[in-house]
C-alpha cells in the first residue's frame, strides 16, 4: 500500500472513531423521535360505506383506487350506512366511514374521539312513489305533501341508515301519527324490488345523485318523486338540513327529465375519522376528497364542495390544510412517503441538530486527543527510565536501563500518525536519543 494512501486512511479512521459516539448518538435520537412521532401511516385502512350499489358503496370504490398510488390498501366495510358507520366509528372497527349530518346522534363525547373531514356532498331525502299507488289512494296520479301519505305502504330503510330516524322527525313536523303508514324497514335492493313489482307504494333513501338506484328510479316509468315545495321551511327549521333544487331536465334532456325543477330537501354527507386514524392517512382521505367531490353535480357548483361547513363534530386540522390549501409544498416535488416524513419529522430533526451541531465542536479536540495519545503515553516510561537514573546515583544500573530504553524505542518505532503529527513522534523520538545519551555518559 503507497505510504500516502495509509496515513490517509488512518487519518480518516482515527476521524470516524471520534465522530462515531456523536453519530451514534444522533442516529439513537433521531430512531427515538420516528418512533414516538410514528410518520409514516398504516398499509391497510377501513372504510365503512353502506349498502350494495349505493353512493357511498361508489364513493368508497373510488377512494380505494386512489390511494392505492401510495400503496395503502383501503378495505371497503359494507354497512347499512349512515348511523350503522358512525357505530363501526365507535366502536374501532372502522377507521373512516361516511356519515349523513341529522341522521345519527352525535354527542359530546363524539368531539373528542371523532372528527370531520369535511362535508363532501349533499344527500337528498328521495321519496318515490308509484302512479298507480297514488291514482288508487288519491284519485289523482300525484301527491303533493307527506300529508297525502295517509294509509300509504312507505318503506323506510333500515335503521343503520340513519332515515328513519329523519323521516320520523319529518312526520312529527307535519302532525303525521306512524300509525297511520304501513311503513316497513326493508334494505335498499329488496324494498326496491318490492316497490317496482307494487308490494309497496312509496320508497324513501337519503343518497347521492351518483347513485345508481336513483338513476334508474327517475327514469322508470310509472314512478313519481315528491316534490318538497315547503323545502326552505324544513331547512329553516332544522340546521342539517339543506333546500335543493333539481333542475328541470337534468337528468335526460333530450327526455326533459324531471319536466320541472324539483324541490328537495337535503343533509350533506361527511367523512368521518377516529381519534387513532393516522394524521398521513387523514391528509391522503381529504387531498382525494378534493379531487372527487370538487366537480360540479346535479346540486352543486363546482368547487363548493367538500366544505368546512356543515360538520357537526370538530374539523381536522390535515383536512383544514387540504381543501384550504391543497397538498403541502413538499408533496409537489417528491414522492409522498418522503414528503411525509419530512415533514412530519422536520421539528424533531432541526431540535437535534440544535443540540448535535454544538456537540460536534468537540471532536476535533477529540481527534487531536486521540492522535497525540499515542506518542504522549510513552513519556511517561521514558520519564520512569531518567527518574531511576537520578534517584540511583552512581549506582544506577545502566545497563538494564539501556535495555528497557531500547525496548521502549522499538515500540515506539511502531507507532504511526497522521503526516500532521509526526513532529511530535519525533519529538519523542529525540527524547529518547537524549536520555540514551546521559545513560551513555555515565558507562
Amino acid at each position: 500500500m503507497p505510504q500516502n494512501l495509509r496515513y490517509t486512511l488512518l487519518s480518516l479512521r482515527d476521524l470516524l472513531a471520534s465522530i462515531g459516539p456523536f453519530a451514534l448518538l444522533t442516529l439513537l435520537l433521531l430512531a427515538l423521535a420516528y418512533w414516538w412521532l410514528d410518520p409514516n401511516p398504516p398499509k391497510r385502512v377501513v372504510l365503512a360505506t353502506g349498502p350494495a350499489q349505493s353512493a357511498y358503496d361508489e364513493f368508497g370504490k373510488r377512494y380505494a383506487q386512489a390511494l392505492a398510488r401510495y400503496g395503502i390498501t383501503v378495505e371497503l366495510l359494507p354497512s347499512q350506512g349512515s348511523s350503522a358507520n358512525l357505530e363501526l366509528l365507535r366502536a374501532g372497527k372502522a377507521d373512516l366511514g361516511f356519515v349523513q349530518g341529522g341522521s345519527a346522534d352525535i354527542g359530546y363525547d363524539d368531539e373528542e374521539a371523532i372528527s370531520s373531514l369535511g362535508s363532501l356532498f349533499v344527500e337528498p331525502l328521495w321519496l318515490f312513489y308509484r302512479e298507480d299507488a297514488a291514482q288508487r289512494l288519491k284519485g289523482r296520479p300525484e301527491i303533493r305533501s307527506l300529508a297525502d301519505l295517509t294509509g300509504w305502504r312507505v318503506n323506510v330503510g333500515t335503521p343503520g341508515s340513519g332515515v328513519p330516524r329523519l323521516f320520523s322527525t319529518l312526520l312529527d313536523v307535519n302532525r303525521i301519527d306512524r300509525q297511520q303508514l304501513q311503513l316497513s324497514e326493508l334494505e335498499q335492493t329488496p324494498a326496491t324490488v318490492a316497490f317496482l313489482d307494487g308490494q309497496i307504494d312509496a320508497i324513501v333513501f337519503a343518497s347521492a345523485p351518483e347513485s345508481l338506484l336513483v338513476q334508474m328510479l327517475l327514469q322508470s316509468p310509472g314512478v313519481r318523486l315528491l316534490d318538497f315545495t315547503q323545502s326552505e321551511a324544513y331547512s329553516r327549521r332544522f340546521g342539517y338540513l339543506t333546500p335543493v333544487v333539481m333542475p328541470q331536465g337534468v337528468v335526460d334532456l333530450s327526455k326533459n327529465i324531471p319536466e320541472r325543477d324539483m324541490h328537495l330537501v337535503a343533509s350533506t354527507t361527511s367523512l368521518l375519522a377516529g381519534a387513532k386514524t393516522h394524521p398521513a392517512i387523514l391528509q391522503l382521505f381529504a387531498q382525494t376528497a378534493v379531487s372527487l367531490h370538487g366537480s360540479s353535480s346535479w346540486f352543486n357548483r363546482a368547487h363548493e364542495y367538500p366544505s368546512l361547513e356543515h360538520s357537526e363534530v370538530p374539523v381536522s386540522s390535515e383536512a383544514v390544510r387540504a381543501i384550504r390549501s391543497g397538498p403541502p409544498f413538499l408533496q409537489r416535488y417528491l414522492p409522498f412517503w418522503l414528503a411525509n416524513l419530512v415533514e412530519r419529522m422536520w421539528l424533531a430533526m432541526g431540535l437535534i441538530l440544535a443540540l448535535a451541531l454544538p456537540l460536534s465542536r468537540v471532536v476535533p479536540p477529540l481527534y487531536t486527543f486521540r492522535i497525540r495519545s499515542r506518542v504522549f503515553r510513552w513519556y511517561a516510561e521514558l520519564r520512569s527510565i531518567e527518574q531511576r537514573y537520578f534517584d540511583a546515583g552512581p549506582a544506577a544500573p545502566v545497563e538494564a536501563l539501556l535495555g528497557e530504553l531500547d525496548q521502549l524505542e522499538a515500540r515506539v518505532e511502531q507507532v504511526v500518525v497522521p503526516l500532521a503529527y509526526t513532529d511530535e513522534l519525533y519529538a519523542l523520538r529525540g527524547n529518547i536519543g537524549m536520555v540514551r545519551r546521559k545513560l551513555q555518559n555515565r558507562t
